[in-house]
């Protein structure tokens, strides 16, 4: 069974529809006491990153989550799930993220001829044999939606980038966490192919 994250702030019944609908059992989780009981876990986002942070410190849920991390089992974060992830945020100045991935969460520079936010469909190039890939071919399209992008130090963890303003990490794999900026459940059937690995034996 999955557990998807509700928070307040997330895109939940999309995600849940497009998992259920590749035959995987998924079911929505607001109580930080039940979060350990799932096989896999789901953490969707879209708003701001104060206010998601906020509403996850103030549930217990963030503490839940970075234990559920810990026990090795897969967790998969998209959009702004994708940004708590990681230790901070220039949307949200001062305030702290989960921490489990090193690096910060910039905005875009917003450079002549492109737009902030970036909305629409963008390639990924792959940069590690990530599971949550596996068997994608080498041209593809996602759909984007976002002014922030994550930054890090650990190029090791970026499986595949995206140009825009700026080359920026769309797929992060470290051990059992998997991320990604775009939404997967949007993404037709490139998305939804990340979504049955991520069901599936190999995440």
């Amino acid at each position: 069974m999955i557990g998807i994250i509700d928070y307040g702030m997330g895109n939940i019944h999309s995600v849940k529809k497009a998992l259920e609908s590749l035959g995987g059992e998924a079911e929505v989780v607001a109580d930080p006491r039940l979060v350990g009981r799932y096989a896999k876990l789901v953490l969707p986002g879209v708003g701001a990153f104060g206010d998601a942070m906020d509403a996850l410190s103030r549930t217990g849920m963030a503490a839940a989550i970075k234990e559920y991390i810990g026990t090795g089992r897969p967790f998969l974060g998209i959009c702004l799930g994708m940004h708590l992830l990681f230790e901070e945020s220039e949307e949200s100045p001062g305030v702290k993220g989960l921490a489990v991935l090193p690096g910060r969460v910039r905005k875009f520079p917003g450079n002549v001829g492109f737009k902030v936010p970036q909305m629409g469909w963008n390639s990924i190039t792959r940069r590690l044999e990530c599971p949550l890939l596996n068997g994608l071919p080498e041209d593809n399209s996602v759909y984007f939606c976002h002014s922030y992008y994550p930054e890090t130090p650990d190029k090791g963890i970026e499986a595949a980038v995206t140009g825009y303003d700026v080359t920026f990490p769309s797929v992060v794999w470290k051990k059992n966490i998997f991320a990604c900026q775009f939404h997967p459940e949007k993404s037709q059937a490139t998305g939804l192919r990340m979504l049955k690995n991520f069901i599936g034996d190999i995440c």
